[in-house]
């Protein structure tokens, strides 16, 4: 609807829009991931569509609280943390929760985007944004996903380019 905010995401530019209709409020570089655009389960890939934010998780976390299984597990990933397990899949800070619009293509069966886990979460520093690297969900720094997080809420758009 004309006015709503909603988030656009483009898979070839590794950007995320905060749009307001279509008034641009906010802009930031990502990371999807590694293997590119797909929807399928297992396959690492960064799912495409309409999606909506099905679910907030983080609110109050410390940045760099780390989070496995979305609970936060007390750590905060600093520059030694990460350097200890740096191939470890850290999701930080905040977690968005998408959920697919489209059945078959991002919603049930072997495409579902929330049953496959697909967040957009902060990350470690030591990690590029503007570089596809992540096992499917989308990457960003740890201040920009609070300060998205802050302005958004569950049920807003959600869509993804590729």
């Amino acid at each position: 609807m004309p006015g709503e905010r909603h988030i656009r995401i483009s898979i070839p530019e590794q950007r995320l829009w905060l749009l307001e209709g279509e008034r641009c409020l906010r802009e930031w570089p990502v990371s999807t991931a590694r293997n590119g655009p797909g929807e399928q389960r297992d396959s690492g890939c960064t799912p495409r569509g309409r999606h909506v934010i099905r679910a907030m998780i983080g609110a109050g976390q410390p940045i760099g609280a780390v989070f496995v299984g979305r609970r936060p597990t007390g750590e905060i990933c600093d520059e030694a943390c990460f350097a200890r397990q740096p191939e470890r899949d850290w999701i930080l800070t905040r977690i968005l929760w998408l959920s697919g619009l489209e059945p078959g293509r991002n919603r049930f069966g072997t495409v579902d985007s929330m049953r496959r886990f697909i967040y957009i979460h902060g990350t470690p520093d030591a990690f590029p944004m503007g570089v596809p690297l992540s096992k499917g969900c989308i990457r960003m720094r740890n201040e920009a996903v609070v300060e998205l997080f802050d302005r958004v809420s569950p049920g807003t758009l959600v869509t993804i380019r590729g």
